[in-house]
């Protein structure tokens, strides 16, 4: 018994919840375990291509002038982080994407922070403006309270990173907190990519 509730609280404290009508992802590329420096790696990580990213079709975005397609963000790396604003373990990632969008903006990287609500008051667009402002997000956020773009990526979890390269394919894919240095890194390495 004791084992089935420390099993539980990991999977808890590692992302804020599963979606059981979504079949399952199987294209977790993060299986290395996290460096303890806050430096990205230096070598080269092997990346596998995951294909195409689906389009973004969501109409309601915040802190940009019209609605981000994948198609016209080609030439630059895309990072989406799948989260909600009432889950915790989404909150403690927020600090290391503005970090990241501080850093590498200016270099090509576009932080979209796709919100998918898990509870009824998560759906409320003045409560997602409230808690944007109150996380202190700089980067797009886009409303997807039928959960076209989550369903597209067959996502499961909150929170869940996709690194998205210049050509417009899902390089990495990371669920939950941790990993920072590794997810740096992979930022660093599709920055420097051409684009072919």
């Amino acid at each position: 018994m004791k084992q089935v509730i420390a099993i539980g609280m990991m999977i808890f404290l590692t992302a804020c919840s599963i979606v059981p009508s979504a079949p399952p992802n199987n294209n977790e590329s993060t299986a290395v375990p996290q460096e303890n420096s806050d430096a990205p790696l230096k070598k080269a990580i092997k990346l596998s291509d995951f294909g195409l990213a689906p389009e973004l079709e969501n109409t309601v975005w915040l802190n940009v002038d019209q609605p981000l397609r994948m198609e016209n963000l080609r030439g630059q790396v895309v990072l989406i982080e799948m989260w909600t604003f009432g889950c915790i373990n989404c909150k403690h990632v927020i600090p290391k994407l503005r970090e990241w969008h501080e850093k590498y903006a200016d270099q090509g990287l576009v932080i979209i922070g796709n919100h998918y609500p898990e509870f009824s008051y998560e759906k409320d667009l003045e409560n997602l403006k409230a808690a944007v402002a109150e996380l202190d997000i700089k980067y797009a956020v886009t409303q997807d309270n039928d959960g076209t773009t989550w369903r597209s990526y067959e996502n499961r979890y909150w929170p869940t990173l996709y690194l998205i390269d210049k050509e417009g394919h899902i390089r990495y894919e990371h669920i939950g907190e941790g990993n920072y240095d590794k997810t740096e890194a992979v930022i660093v390495q599709l920055l420097a990519d051409a684009a072919e």
